[in-house]
């Protein structure tokens, strides 16, 4: 049996055999991340990197609470009240997964549109549901943008699925994920967290030397010194606002 470790209302992380962790969004009702949240989830891999120590065996596996969601982005009207709130939250997150020491599998149980793109793709690997929901990534259609919004896609994608996504807000089903190379894998709802573990106990060891990381931001590096610069940044702007909302 899994041990739990956090167990709230809109959030759990369970320890799994060989150190892999397990972190549910259950955020009601599509686990929109708004700056709390971020910090939440942010806590929650820091609570993994102090259990685990340096130059551990582990990995980390970030799902939705059901087969419907897994993200769908950013609370946008936080922004309304809060204009710093991606700077205090959603920034910070992206810059927390690309320096994990870590490996971290996106476990995308269902619809994933929005911020919920660049955070799925700052985890190492992606496992989409075969049978339902859409990854999606729609600046272009919202009026947004943040410095170092496509260098994720750009980092991580073929060229032309990098410009499918950011520039035509394109919506991929699980299956045309994977042949576009977005995730890794897909899986039936029922077999989803097995196939997400299998893949956890497999790279875990990769992080025992301690240099994962260091190897990690070789690779997509310039990402999360973007995400960085605009951290807790209160002085100026970050980004360009919302002009829609979705």
């Amino acid at each position: 049996m899994p041990e739990s470790i956090i167990n709230e209302p809109n959030l759990a992380l369970d320890r799994h055999d060989g150190n892999v962790f397990v972190l549910t969004m259950r955020k009601a009702p599509e686990n929109r991340i708004n700056s709390a949240y971020a910090q939440k989830l942010i806590a929650a891999y820091n609570t993994v990197r102090k259990i685990l120590g340096p130059d551990s065996e582990g990995a980390v596996i970030t799902k939705g609470n059901d087969a419907k969601f897994w993200c769908t982005g950013l609370e946008l009207d936080e922004a309304d009240t809060n204009p710093h709130a991606n700077s205090e939250g959603f920034f910070p997150l992206l810059a927390t997964l690309i320096d994990f020491p870590f490996p971290t599998i996106a476990l995308i149980t269902g619809h994933t549109f929005g911020g919920a793109g660049p955070f799925a793709l700052s985890h190492d690997y992606r496992i989409m549901n075969a049978s339902r929901g859409f990854i999606s990534m729609p600046p272009v259609n919202l009026g947004l943008h943040f410095p170092g919004i496509g260098a994720l896609p750009r980092l991580k994608l073929r060229p032309q699925v990098a410009r499918k996504m950011l520039l035509e807000a394109h919506r991929w089903t699980g299956k045309e994920a994977l042949e576009d190379g977005i995730v890794d894998a897909v899986a039936e709802p029922e077999g989803m967290l097995e196939a997400a573990l299998e893949l956890g106990r497999r790279v875990a060891p990769k992080a025992k030397m301690g240099v994962f990381s260091l190897l990690r931001n070789e690779l997509y590096g310039e990402a999360g010194r973007a995400f960085r610069e605009i951290s807790y940044v209160h002085g100026r702007r970050t980004g360009e606002a919302a002009k829609a909302k979705i």
